[in-house]
């Protein structure tokens, strides 16, 4: 990081609201918030947070996303642990022991920046996690290369579990799916559960589907899919709508963990989530 950077970002963060304001965002984490509950919760009006806001964003320490008509703003940490590594590099001329315990608060960051690429938790989520779901969490366990780790569960699981022909498709295509099964959401709510950076709902709304009530659960992304429970005609012409249905999930997940640049970011991953978001929402298959 460059000490102009550095520099803008420590003025950014020199008053006392966008202090808070950036903690309430921490606390906040992956889901973020949007600009009216910020506003409510630091006791501020809108013009002002306004204000606060973009000083953050300039100096590169928060991101907005846009969800519905709302903007979702999120601290970014990988900004924030640049800048506390650039404190840690100079620290007693790069001789580490000179500096008492000091090392031993920033060398977990200095060696996450430099060593560890972010893993990233993705949840799917459909009605009865039998089809759409179960085919999205193998797909991208196959790309995940390290990088992700994915999830999938249903307001309502079917008790048979998943699609018997669901289960053939994805073992034919080389998927493993020993611990494919179908179940609630539930289990990814309580406080032992992992923490789901994505949360991805697959339900078929452009047929009027409904999409279930996660219970406050923040859906960062929707992806209307056909429900393959509902596919009719042959075998064959079932076969084929899964097939269309697999390399739907396949093309936009391989576009999603494949983006041009050397590291993930999470704002940046939100970004391509929404722009994949439109083909399926105007109806395409491809």
């Amino acid at each position: 990081m460059e000490s102009s950077t550095a520099a803008l970002a420590f003025a950014a963060l020199g008053q006392e609201t966008r202090l808070d304001l950036l903690r309430a965002l921490l606390a906040a984490g992956p889901s973020g918030f949007a600009a009216g509950d910020i506003a409510a919760r630091l006791g501020v009006s809108p013009s002002t947070l306004s204000f606060h806001l973009r000083a953050l964003e300039q100096a590169g320490l928060i991101a907005a996303t846009r969800q519905g008509r709302s903007l979702i703003y999120t601290a970014r940490i990988d900004r924030l642990r640049a800048l506390l590594t650039f404190l840690v590099d100079a620290c007693c001329d790069g001789d580490p022991s000179r500096c008492g315990d000091l090392h031993r608060l920033f060398d977990p960051l200095r060696e996450t920046a430099r060593m560890q690429p972010p893993t990233f938790n993705v949840l799917f989520l459909c009605t009865r996690n039998s089809a759409r779901s179960i085919m999205a969490e193998a797909i991208l366990d196959s790309m995940a290369e390290g990088r992700f780790r994915a999830f999938s569960a249903g307001s309502d699981p079917l008790p048979a579990g998943p699609l018997p022909e669901v289960l053939a498709q994805l073992k034919g295509l080389g998927h493993d799916v020993s611990g494919l099964r179908s179940k609630s959401w539930d289990e990814f709510t309580g406080p032992d559960a992992p923490r789901m950076d994505f949360v991805i709902a697959l339900c078929d709304t452009l047929n009027l589907q409904a999409c279930p009530d996660f219970a406050g659960t923040h859906v960062t992304a929707a992806w209307p899919l056909p429900d393959p429970a509902k596919f009719a005609g042959s075998p064959t012409e079932r076969a084929t709508l899964l097939n269309e249905l697999y390399a739907a999930l396949h093309r936009r997940l391989g576009i999603f963990t494949s983006p041009p640049f050397g590291t993930l970011d999470r704002m940046a991953l939100k970004a391509r989530l929404d722009e994949l978001a439109q083909p399926l929402a105007a109806g395409a298959r491809a």
